[in-house]
């Protein structure tokens, strides 16, 4: 067993105990954070005359020996080691000798898994803005594509007022691009270096902590270090974040669902992601909507988990925070699978215009134009909502839409419908008409567009 401690202790840990406290099965993904980490600290210490430059030289030329021999398959992480921390500093002594002893000068492992975390945690939200933002762009196309494609608006899963197919994907397009911003605030609140802050008092070496927070990318050193080793904040809004953006999906997961069944037909999902049925031959189902939806789940479990493990700690550094680590990663995992194969089926899905348009219309979703249309002939609201409501009741009745009802037939109902309802109740002047910043019209979507696509072409969040 490779361990970093063990002269206080005058017998071997139990080997139960030892793997229950080992954490290399997971925080193995570290090791290129963590011997990063390392050379920085390294560097800093030559600076400040705590190590000779060829004792430098040597630590770095062993550590970057390590990191070339785990990327080319010559060196195993196994379970001898107790963590990355151990496989990383017993591998470099075996390499270079007792300069390698040299390399924890004026750390612990607490600032060094605080550190691990961080710089393993920012480059996740790099990795996740860059996914969202290809979701945005597969929107974006899809809302330029379809600025006429009429469709009905739904509350309460009830047909309501027409709209248009890039309104409702624009409403999407809003929900991820504030997902942006919440990671890139996130990247700013965290983006402060721990190391230096020792088990949790510091050192007394002169550590030049600005320095090392400068080569790691940092914004500068954290301010206190108790908060620097026992800080899972930035941990726990990550995790809010990647919820908030698995809802997001879910929500649009649910739609899709919806849209591709027999009695909507609005979609047809791509065969590539699509499965079948192994007994009934004519099922395509939407596998994939619906895994997101699922997973959903899972990734909200995270968030929760930590969330409890956290809520009672005392400060500085507890075990406990260890169980922050496989959780994280796996709602990583999930919420980057998730968008890269979400963003694949809407990029590749087939909208049914025609579907769309004849479902606004045989929906009633032009009723409040109907009474707009009575309004503004002198009718009040009341009354024209009224008489629009047993216009619909008659054409349920017949089985037919409010634009296929005959003028006499209006007219029988109020004196003042003309020829011109017809152009007023139509989906073309439904949508068109509403114009105000946020609507669903040609005129304010491509302004909305241009927006989109001048931000999608700017930097993170």
């Amino acid at each position: 067993m490779a361990q970093l401690w063990g002269g206080r202790f005058t017998k071997e840990t139990d080997q139960l105990v030892y793997n229950f406290n080992a954490s290399i099965g997971f925080d193995q993904k570290f090791y290129r954070q963590d011997i990063r980490g390392s050379i920085a600290h390294v560097k800093m210490l030559a600076k400040q005359e705590i190590l000779t430059e060829q004792e430098r030289d040597q630590i770095i030329g062993g550590l970057e020996g390590i990191l070339s021999d785990v990327e080319a398959g010559k060196l195993r992480i196994t379970s001898e080691y107790e963590d990355i921390h151990s496989f990383v500093e017993a591998n470099l002594i075996d390499r270079i000798g007792d300069a390698g002893k040299k390399l924890h000068t004026g750390r612990s492992r607490n600032d060094q898994v605080a550190l691990d975390m961080k710089l393993f945690i920012r480059d996740e939200i790099t990795e996740l803005d860059g996914l969202v933002k290809e979701l945005l762009e597969v929107i974006e196309r899809i809302m330029e594509e379809n600025l006429h494609t009429y469709m009905p608006g739904f509350t309460h899963l009830q047909k309501a007022q027409p709209v248009t197919l890039a309104h409702h994907m624009g409403a999407y397009f809003e929900m991820f691009r504030r997902d942006r911003g919440r990671l890139h605030d996130i990247f700013e609140r965290m983006n402060y270096c721990p190391l230096g802050s020792g088990a949790l008092a510091g050192t007394t070496y002169p550590l030049d902590r600005e320095y090392t927070a400068e080569l790691l990318g940092f914004y500068g050193p954290t301010a206190n270090s108790m908060d620097s080793v026992s800080d899972r904040d930035y941990v726990i809004e990550l995790l809010s974040a990647m919820s908030t953006v698995m809802m997001h999906l879910s929500r649009f997961s649910e739609e899709i669902i919806t849209w591709n069944t027999n009695e909507y037909r609005f979609v047809e999902i791509d065969d590539a992601y699509s499965t079948g049925s192994s007994i009934m031959p004519q099922k395509k189902n939407p596998d994939i909507a619906e895994l997101v939806r699922g997973k959903t789940g899972r990734v909200y479990g995270a968030l929760m988990s930590v969330l409890t493990t956290m809520k009672g700690l005392p400060l500085a550094y507890n075990k406990d925070m260890q169980e922050d680590k496989e959780l994280t990663f796996d709602a990583l995992d999930t919420v980057k699978g998730c968008l890269a194969l979400f963003t694949g089926m809407i990029d590749t899905m087939k909208f049914r215009k025609d579907v769309m348009e004849a479902s606004a219309k045989n929906g009633f979703t032009n009723a409040t134009d109907a009474a707009d249309y009575l309004v503004g002939k002198g009718v009040p609201f009341r009354d024209a909502h009224g008489i629009v409501g047993r216009l619909v009741l008659a054409c349920i009745d017949k089985n037919c839409s409010l634009d296929d009802l005959p003028l006499e037939e209006f007219r029988s109902y109020s004196p003042v419908f003309g020829e011109d309802i017809y152009d007023a109740i139509s989906m073309k002047t439904c949508v068109e008409k509403r114009m105000t910043a946020g609507a669903p019209g040609a005129e304010a979507m491509e302004q909305v567009i241009a927006a989109n696509r001048e931000y999608l072409q700017g930097g993170r969040g």
